[in-house]
């Protein structure tokens, strides 16, 4: 490492502690100009009990103090509103326009202290801006591009021997994932206000997999992982999950202790969209910056191979382009916000009813989106991964795989190449598959129907619960928060619905392969260690077997990684129909019989 990296890296490390010592540094003033409640029923409540319990004018030292006391007066406000709804209803109100809800709450908290902060990071928010994310990506590029003069590809690179990308033994680890999803199903019966029936049932769908794999399957239950360490060392990689595990927490179910984060970056939101950021925006554009700055790493590290370094150009363009800044201009031009690259069931509120609403009610353009969801669900899908395999979206487009791609990448070889995962994966990205169908089935019946349940079950209580579990709690505190743990294809691998359908198309119809020179392989393990997707490679080209694995995503890491030569990515439609019997075998015809 050179004078120049160590700059960087002191420079990224400076930058990270501002902007995690950054939420507490405001004070906080509620007014009756800061205090953000458009509903007029809902304001004067607020309002009347603020000025009684002395909160108006009070200025607060911390956003916890802040907090504390509008949700007290919020709360109250909410049972007074409710009783007077359910004892003498106003005339010509809507009930949900009187009364006030969970989520409602949230919102008044979170923009409420978005305006009532005061203090350096209000007044400074470019400044603040330039300290965190500016230093940031100046520290990663100083640390980053003498890389460029170093050997390109993966010699020498010590993954197993760094203490932030080398991994966590299996007990500690299997600590840390089962307190996680106990953790989860306990805030999720709290989540859903008390309602335990499906925090319980997702208890007991997990305990049947457990039981599938471990006891239908014979599986040894204290059996290691293949990734596993050998010894407890990967300490600045556990701490390291902690932190994203924490950033997640907050991000998606407390942002109002976030606000000072928004605060910096609403100047970048005004100039795309017109409004102050939102935790959404916020998040949007941290995931740019690191796909970015981090693509940079990854091109600089597999530069020999040029597949590589177009397919995380190709990532880079779609996340900045497509995910990112045009969304924000069709907001500014007064269209809905909408990135044409998220297909259904990964965009699971496709088919809410809020969103068909608000695309038939924006004109031709809201039309074609929704057209355009819709057709590239049921044709684009099947038909270009019949041609390239999942590595279409996987590998090339999606914001998920982008940022495995990128900031994922130095723990790519902590995917568990184990039978026992893979049987694991098979249940569960499976079962959340079937979950989304299920759940967007119901939505669509209550859409057309009007009816709020199927046999019993509300549509509403459904897509939340699924909301929380799925789109919140495993594709991002589980997903990305366990890169230093489980590797960079967490959720791609074991959860992403759409991961699945992609994979059932190219597992059974699809040109999409790699083929495998076994008598080439020097069993140096390269293409395992680095398979993301915890596929072992060696064993399939030692057999001298094509690999149609519906989990691959073809990322050709374990081509580019091969010193042999022995894998090449292909698309080829010969043997379509044989090419995922278990053994490949030789064919001769009986013309070809009598030349031998």
């Amino acid at each position: 490492m050179n004078i120049i990296q160590k700059i960087g890296i002191l420079l990224f490390l400076v930058a990270f502690l501002i902007f995690t010592l950054m939420p507490g540094l405001n004070k906080f003033t509620l007014t009756e100009d800061t205090l953000k409640i458009s509903n007029e029923h809902h304001r004067t409540e607020v309002l009347k009990l603020a000025k009684e319990k002395g909160i108006i004018g009070k200025e607060q030292g911390s956003n916890i103090a802040f907090i504390k006391d509008l949700k007290s007066v919020l709360l109250t406000a909410q049972n007074n509103l409710n009783e007077q709804f359910s004892s003498s209803p106003p005339a010509g109100v809507g009930e949900w326009d009187f009364k006030m809800a969970d989520w409602q709450i949230k919102n008044y908290v979170r923009d409420s202290i978005t305006e009532s902060g005061s203090g350096w990071v209000t007044k400074n928010p470019m400044q603040g801006f330039l300290l965190t994310f500016g230093l940031g990506i100046l520290g990663g590029l100083l640390f980053i591009i003498p890389k460029f003069a170093q050997p390109a590809g993966i010699k020498n690179d010590g993954i197993y021997h760094s203490s932030l990308t080398k991994g966590l033994q299996f007990g500690p680890k299997m600590f840390m994932l089962l307190s996680t999803i106990i953790g989860v199903l306990i805030y999720g019966y709290k989540y859903n206000n008390g309602n335990l029936f499906w925090p319980l049932l997702t208890g007991i769908i997990a305990l049947i997999i457990v039981g599938l794999v471990f006891l239908y399957e014979k599986e040894k239950l204290f059996n290691p992982p293949r990734s596993a360490s050998v010894v407890l060392t990967g300490w600045l990689g556990m701490l390291f999950g902690i932190y994203l595990v924490g950033f997640y927490i907050l991000l998606y179910w407390a942002p109002h202790l976030i606000t000072n984060w928004m605060t910096i970056v609403s100047p970048v939101s005004e100039f795309l969209s017109g409004n102050k950021a939102s935790q959404w925006f916020l998040y949007g554009l941290m995931y740019t910056i690191i796909v970015l700055v981090m693509g940079i790493r990854m091109i600089s590290k597999y530069r020999h191979n040029k597949y590589q370094m177009v397919r995380t150009a190709s990532v880079m363009f779609f996340q900045t382009a497509i995910a990112f800044t045009l969304p924000e201009i069709l907001v500014r031009l007064n269209y809905p916000y909408y990135d044409f690259k998220n297909i259904w069931p990964l965009n699971y509120s496709f088919f809410f009813d809020y969103n068909i609403n608000n695309l038939l009610a924006s004109g031709n353009l809201g039309i074609f989106m929704l057209v355009w969801g819709i057709v590239l669900m049921l044709i684009g899908v099947p038909v270009i991964t019949y041609f390239y395999g999942k590595r279409w979206y996987c590998s090339w487009v999606c914001g998920c795989g982008g940022l495995a791609e990128t900031l994922g990448d130095p723990y790519r070889q902590l995917s568990d190449k184990s039978l026992r995962a893979w049987k694991f994966e098979r249940w569960i990205i499976h079962g959340v598959l079937v979950a989304a169908v299920v759940m967007t089935v119901m939505v669509l019946f209550h859409y057309f129907t009007g009816s709020a349940s199927i046999l019993g079950i509300s549509s509403d209580s459904l897509r939340g619960w699924y909301g929380f579990l799925i789109g919140s709690a495993f594709a991002g505190v589980v997903g990305t928060g366990f890169y230093p743990l489980m590797g960079n294809r967490t959720w791609c691998r074991f959860g992403c619905p759409l991961a699945a359908y992609l994979g059932l198309v190219q597992r059974f119809k699809s040109r999409f392969r790699i083929t495998t020179n076994g008598g080439q392989c020097i069993s140096c393990g390269n293409c395992s260690t680095y398979c993301e997707m915890g596929i072992d490679v060696r064993a399939y080209a030692q057999k001298g077997q094509d690999i149609v694995r519906s989990s691959c995503v073809g990322c050709g890491v374990c081509s580019a990684v091969c010193p042999r030569g022995v894998l090449r990515l292909e698309n080829a439609s010969g043997d379509i129909n044989t090419r995922a019997d278990e053994m490949r075998t030789i064919h001769i015809s009986e013309d070809q019989v009598g030349i031998l």
